[in-house]
This record gives C-alpha cells, sequence and structure tokens, in this order.
C-alpha cells in the first residue's frame, strides 16, 4: 500500500479523529522505546485530536518537541489498532519495535498474555508474551517486486543497485546490503542516496549488514522519514528474510543493532520479533505548544 493510500485510508475509517481547535483537550502521550528505537505512543481510544504532519515534525523535534524515531497513535478495533507516522511527518505501514512496545503495555494494563493488533496498512498482527518478553508476529514478507513496491520489474534477490541489495516488504519497504563492515559504512552519506533512489517510488528504508561467524547479524538501519535510529524492528526482518534468501543464514537469527539485539524467526505464520522494550515516561502536551503549531 502506498504512503498517500495509508493517509488517505486513516482519514477514510476515522482511525484519527479531527477537532477544529488543537487546544480544544488535554493531549496525554507515552515516551516509550525498544533497544533504542524511540516513540511517541497517543491512545486515541474514546478521543478526538488533530494529526497533522506539521504536528508529527513539531512533536519529533528533539529540542523543541518531545523527540521520536516514529509516533503511534492507538485506536478501537481488534484488541486495538495502531496507525505510524515517521518524523518527517508522513505515514508509515509498520513499526514493529513500537508495536512489541504498545503490545506490552496493553498486556500489562488488560492481564492478557496475546493480542490481535490491527495495523493500518498492514493487516492484524498477533502479540504474544513469551517468558517475560512480548513477540510480536509481523506478517509475511513480501519478495516481489511489486510488492516491495519497485519501479519496474527486477530481481529482488540482487537489485540493480551498486552492491546488490536485497529488497524486501515487510509492510513497509526495505533495501538490505550485504557487507564486509557494516560499522564501516558512511550511513549519513548512503543512507539518504539509496533512500530516494529512483528505483524505489516509495523511498525505502535502507540496511547495512554483516553476517558474523556466530551466525548472528550486525546490522545499521537508516529509516525512511526518519534517519539513523539505534533499531528498526520492520528493518531486522527484513535483514533475516534477506541473508535466509540469500543462503547466508538460516531462519532464526539475533539481529545486533546500535541500541541493543532482536530476536527474528521467519517461520511459516510469518516473521516473529522478540526484545527488549521500555516504558519510559508519561507526559501531557499543553495547549500552548498545541497553539503554536502552524497547520
Amino acid at each position: 500500500m502506498r504512503q498517500c493510500d495509508i493517509l488517505e485510508l486513516v482519514q477514510q475509517l476515522a482511525y484519527i479523529p479531527r477537532m477544529t481547535s488543537l487546544s480544544d483537550t488535554s493531549w496525554p502521550f507515552m515516551k516509550m522505546h525498544g533497544a533504542g528505537n524511540d516513540f511517541v505512543v497517543v491512545d486515541a481510544r474514546g478521543r478526538s485530536f488533530d494529526l497533522s504532519a506539521p504536528l508529527v515534525r513539531a512533536l519529533a523535534d528533539r529540542h523543541r518537541g518531545v523527540g521520536f524515531d516514529q509516533m503511534a497513535v492507538i485506536s478501537d478495533g481488534a484488541d486495538l489498532t495502531l496507525s505510524f507516522f515517521n518524523a518527517d511527518g508522513s505515514a508509515a505501514a509498520a513499526c514493529g519495535n513500537a508495536t512489541r512496545c504498545i503490545a506490552t503495555h496493553e498486556m500489562t494494563r488488560s492481564g492478557a498474555d496475546a493480542l490481535q493488533i490491527a495495523v493500518t496498512g498492514r493487516g492484524v498482527l498477533r502479540a504474544e508474551r513469551r517468558a517475560g518478553r512480548v513477540a510480536v508476529n509481523m506478517g509475511l514478507p513480501g519478495t516481489d517486486w511489486r510488492d516491495v513496491p519497485l519501479a519496474r520489474e527486477v530481481d529482488t534477490l540482487r537489485l540493480p543497485i551498486e552492491g546488490s541489495p536485497v529488497g524486501t516488504s515487510m509492510g513497509n519497504p526495505h533495501c538490505t546490503f550485504f557487507v564486509d563492515d557494516a560499522d564501516g559504512v558512511d550511513l549519513a552519506h548512503w543512507g539518504p542516496r539509496i533512500e530516494t533512489d529512483p528505483l524505489f517510488p516509495e523511498r525505502t528504508n535502507v540496511q547495512f549488514a554483516t553476517v558474523r561467524p556466530d551466525g548472528s547479524i550486525r546490522m545499521r538501519v537508516w529509516e525512511r522519514g526518519t534517519g539513523i535510529t539505534l533499531a528498526s524492528g520492520s528493518s531486522s526482518c527484513a535483514t533475516l528474510v534477506a541473508a535466509a534468501r540469500r543462503g547466508l543464514t538460516g531462519r532464526q537469527a539475533d539481529i545486533v543493532l546500535d541500541g541493543g539485539t532482536l530476536q527474528i524467526d521467519w517461520q511459516e505464520s510469518g516473521v516473529w520479533m522478540t526484545g527488549p522494550t521500555a516504558h519510559v515516561f508519561d507526559g501531557v502536551l499543553t495547549s500552548e505548544f498545541l497553539d503554536s503549531i502552524t497547520q
């Protein structure tokens, strides 16, 4: 699903109801992170508020707002429904770490050991509590060029880009390079160049990965619409899928990121992801801040 389609779907299905004035209500939020991949989470169940792109960008500002890699909105549907937005205000179809964080919070609140989570643009994902952590099934990967999507028909196992990366969809597009030393890659230089390559009509997330002798994968990520992040759940899933398709690993591996390690398991039912989560603090946005946003 394209970004414009996701935004239209969000508005059509009233996942994010709108109101006439930002200051008509208070804005409580939660700050969470999974392996350093951080989020602002707003629980919109039973509430109405305006979530314009300028407001998302203002909230994402780490100096003048709250700061985050992605923003998540919880609304009604299934056990709960999630919509995601990047720091630049664009819609994101999947965010695995945020899904795990919110699932952990919801399980703690409700006492449930499993949840069915509807994700805008991705379908219904299952989350389960396992040995003290929460695992989320991120769904089946897309490996056809139309799934990613790409601008033209090419082999997704070796894209026609220098370095022959692998193209994968985990609800959002991914481009994975396998290199000798992921830590030696100038991510700030190459990330934005690959993100906006004409082969990716909706831009792409970019990963540089090194398969270690013990079978784990060292990976660093540039996220579409956000930039360098300490971790990315969907990118970790895409990297494991790419490595397995290339025959570099089996269908299970630890993905070692700048912010921590995620366990990825590609099963017939989908790609399962397990890792740490943290609910850092709760806050309330002031009417002064909300009224300062230029719509």
